[in-house]
């Protein structure tokens, strides 16, 4: 440990490092516990000897779970507060309460966003290029997810260690839960715009019309009001099909 007692820059970027396999040792007791002291254990390394790092080593062996995605601030924050007890200052939190209260919620807002936001997306917008035979579909879907995932990942590793406790302010500015809904209202319109093209490529094969497209319009407008108003979309849904295959059958 240098005079400045701040972890040097190679320790920080090894811990970022390993960061990205912090699922590669999971456990049905502590879930994530192993992959995080494998990521923070570098920094501890070089901050504590002899029992002052068995004591650290414990610390981190203690129950975590996340969103992998989301572990960086935490793992970032989590070195900046193991800094600051190795010199002697005092927090608001220390890292031990710090995780607790923090791994839930990101873990939470991590779902939301990448499971259920960004990857509906970019399997989407893969499609587009899909239906026309590219060979970019799975790149454009791997660019789309991964460039968005491990930027978050990486940058606030870096942002978190640096701002401290701070960093919640930081991630609560993002508004992570309405930047996922705005994205699931894209990805909706998305699949609407698919939908009728391939509609739209069905009726040239056919022979009918495109125009005729625009009757759906009302019905779809209808359908809408009609979920407003409480009722049920699995209904809708089981009575438009009917009326189709009555339509068919004629």
């Amino acid at each position: 440990m240098d005079d400045t007692g701040k972890i040097p820059v190679s320790i920080l970027f090894n811990t970022m490092c390993r960061s990205l396999l912090i699922q590669a040792s999971w456990n049905f007791q502590r879930l994530q516990n192993v992959g995080f002291l494998f990521a923070m254990a570098p920094a501890l390394r070089w901050l504590y000897q002899e029992e002052d790092l068995e004591r650290a080593f414990a610390r981190h062996l203690e129950k975590f779970n996340t969103h992998p995605y989301m572990a960086g601030p935490i793992l970032g924050v989590s070195l900046e507060l193991e800094e600051k007890r190795r010199a002697g200052i005092e927090d608001l939190v220390d890292v031990e309460s710090f995780k607790e209260m923090t791994m839930a919620p990101y873990g939470a807002m991590g779902d939301t966003f990448f499971w259920g936001a960004m990857r509906p997306l970019a399997a989407v917008v893969s499609l587009f290029f899909a239906l026309h035979g590219s060979l970019l579909a799975p790149v454009i879907f791997v660019l789309i997810f991964n460039i968005p995932h491990l930027w978050c990942r990486l940058h606030w590793f870096w942002k978190g260690y640096r701002q401290g406790l701070t960093m919640v302010q930081t991630i609560q500015g993002w508004a992570i839960p309405d930047l996922a809904i705005r994205l699931k209202e894209i990805t909706v319109i998305l699949l609407g715009v698919i939908s009728a093209y391939l509609v739209y490529l069905l009726a040239q094969e056919e022979g009918i019309p495109p125009v005729y497209g625009l009757l759906v319009a009302p019905l779809a407008c209808g359908g809408a009001f009609m979920i407003r108003r409480g009722y049920s979309p699995l209904s809708l849904l089981m009575g438009a099909a009917l009326m189709a295959f009555l339509y068919v059958g004629l």
